[in-house]
């Protein structure tokens, strides 16, 4: 696809998921210029912000849902509940013993962490920090939180919406940035597959307005042709 065949022509845009080395020939492709990529993309990872009221049970199972992907998946669950964390605990190791992928999600499990933190507020800091792959907001009211992400591939709110429905069949493209590359990456979208294509015009006025400063500056990176460009549209204008 990026660099066409006889018969099939080059593309413009690579997208779409894959494993280390897929991952590795997009980056590489980019590199040589055949084609843009959506994004630099590693091991899938999941964060879960939970709240006293939340189901252990449920948050148990997106981090085992993520854990199960491959033994290099990061899971985290910061919550500022101690008995909250306690249950998720427990429930992690009673449905990863269920799994059939039980020794992948283990190894996945080993790397992971349950973090109880003061407020919520600092487990949004922290989340914010960390960009991660996919965010569930466990929280009662979570839409109301939603100001404090600023960092983040997708958003999942509430009790029923498990990342899994993100995975299939929500609607949102699951093409999304990992390893912190959310703070400077969005998400797959129908605009990633859109070219914007800027246009300027100036009139008369408006050139004898802004032209002397675009000549100071084509004079300080010593451009005399950019200058003289601006310059000899500025005499006839004039």
């Amino acid at each position: 696809m990026a660099y066409g065949t006889a018969t099939i022509p080059a593309c413009d845009k690579l997208f779409g998921p894959g494993n280390s080395f897929v991952a590795e020939a997009k980056q590489q492709v980019a590199q040589g210029g055949a084609a843009a990529i959506d994004m630099p993309a590693g091991p899938s990872e999941v964060l879960v912000i939970a709240a006293a009221g939340a189901t252990p049970a449920c948050g148990a199972a997106d981090l085992v849902a993520q854990a199960e992907h491959g033994p290099d998946s990061q899971v985290l669950l910061l919550t500022d509940d101690a008995a909250m964390l306690a249950a998720v605990e427990a429930e992690v190791e009673r449905q990863v013993a269920l799994l059939p992928r039980q020794q992948i999600a283990r190894q996945a499990l080993s790397a992971s962490r349950l973090i109880q933190v003061e407020t919520l507020d600092e487990a949004f800091a922290i989340s914010n920090r960390y960009a991660p792959e996919h965010l569930i907001l466990a929280l009662r009211e979570p839409r109301d939180w939603l100001g404090q992400v600023q960092a983040a591939g997708s958003v999942f709110l509430g009790a029923y919406t498990p990342e899994a429905l993100g995975d299939y069949c929500s609607g949102t493209n699951h093409v999304l940035p990992t390893a912190g590359a959310a703070r400077a990456y969005s998400g797959v979208s129908v605009a990633s597959f859109q070219n914007l294509i800027s246009v300027q015009s100036a009139s008369a006025d408006g050139l004898a307005a802004i032209g002397g400063c675009a000549r100071i500056i084509a004079r300080a990176e010593g451009l005399d042709a950019h200058e003289r460009a601006v310059a000899l549209r500025m005499e006839v204008a004039a």
